[in-house]
């Protein structure tokens, strides 16, 4: 039996804290994040029923690390490191031999590196199985949306990054893309990036988001932007908005005011066998978020090492995980956006909308 730990953290107090803690409701906001810091991290959940289709079974353990986004964001961060570390050694007293960081635990500091430093068990942040389900994802999307990505525009913002590189790169394999446009600030390295993709693929480089992104029928955004950098007036209708940044480059105003297009955040994985999480995170039974998936991957295989670290991303790792992925029966089978799985329902109804949007019903 293989073993992992994967660490969850809350969201927002009124939704998550709330939920374990009703007091927190009777309480402003800045007061419960305050108590909860000083909460010490606890496993909340045991992870039963993953079995590879290759026979190798694993089971886990969901780790709690009492800090909200803007708490990781924005407090000490050695505190933070600490926090986050002490959460994983609770993994590792488990018997997990490797750690997921989920969400904001992979965000803070210098993306687990520190971590891995303070614990005897090997650490993921699972941007490899994520940038890839993220294009895969996206590529899904534009389909659903009747947007043939070969016909294309297709932005990539904040291309100069690691993870805007490979997923660059993953899009423009074989052509795949009838035109990238790469945005980012440095007009150099942007340059270098675009030199560097498949020669069947026209790339160009620009600076202005304004001017690009109402053009872009598929975007692809990972800045390292604090606030959102792409807003509702910024999309065309039956745009595919794919956003792999933390925090989220995409306004919620989007959400809001936009039924016409698609905005996603990677995708929903399945996970091989009669998987049993016992606890809820808003997704249906056997799915999960792509970074867990990672770390199930890598337990399944025996592969206890540090994977996915740091700020930078390797393609080939991002090919070799998708291809244990393969291996050991792991799907992507749906999207998320907003913290919330979409459905193809849903998607039909946004395309139904960014059609009559383009004929000038609605």
């Amino acid at each position: 039996m293989e073993r992992f730990g994967f660490l969850i953290h809350p969201i927002s107090v009124r939704k998550d804290v709330a939920r374990k803690y009703p007091i927190a409701n009777y309480f402003p906001e800045s007061w419960v994040e305050h108590a909860i810091a000083y909460v010490p991290p606890k496993v909340v959940s045991h992870i039963t029923g993953i079995r590879s289709r290759t026979g190798v079974e694993a089971e886990g353990w969901f780790v709690g690390c009492p800090l909200t986004p803007r708490q990781f964001l924005e407090m000490d961060v050695n505190f933070v490191y600490d926090k986050i570390t002490r959460a994983a050694r609770v993994a590792q007293e488990q018997g997990a031999k490797i750690v997921g960081l989920g969400a904001y635990t992979s965000v803070a500091g210098d993306g687990g590196i520190t971590v891995d430093k303070g614990v005897d068990i090997a650490v993921t942040t699972g941007n490899s199985f994520t940038c890839w389900t993220a294009i895969e994802g996206a590529r899904r999307g534009a389909a659903l949306m009747g947007v043939e990505p070969r016909d294309a525009r297709v932005a990539i913002v904040g291309a100069t990054g690691s993870i805007g590189r490979v997923c660059a790169h993953l899009l423009a394999e074989d052509g795949g893309v009838g035109e990238m446009v790469l945005l980012g600030r440095n007009l150099d390295r942007l340059q270098e990036v675009a030199a560097e993709l498949n020669s069947g693929t026209r790339a160009r480089i620009a600076t202005d988001l304004d001017a690009e992104l109402p053009q872009a029928d598929i975007i692809v955004t990972v800045t390292s932007a604090v606030d959102a950098v792409i807003h509702p007036d910024h999309l065309k209708p039956g745009a595919v908005v794919c956003d792999v940044a933390r925090p989220r480059d995409v306004s919620v105003r989007v959400a809001q005011e936009r039924d016409d297009v698609l905005v996603i955040e990677g995708g929903v994985v399945k996970v091989p066998g009669q998987v049993e999480f016992n606890f809820n995170f808003g997704f249906p039974p056997g799915m999960s978020y792509a970074c867990m998936a990672e770390t199930i991957i890598l337990a399944l295989e025996g592969r206890y090492e540090s994977f996915s670290l740091g700020k930078e991303l390797d393609l080939e790792h991002v090919r070799e995980i998708a291809r244990l992925a393969e291996k050991h029966g792991f799907e992507l089978a749906g999207f998320r956006s907003f913290e919330k799985a979409v459905t193809e329902e849903r998607i039909a109804h946004i395309r139904e909308r960014a059609e009559a949007r383009r004929s000038g019903v609605a």
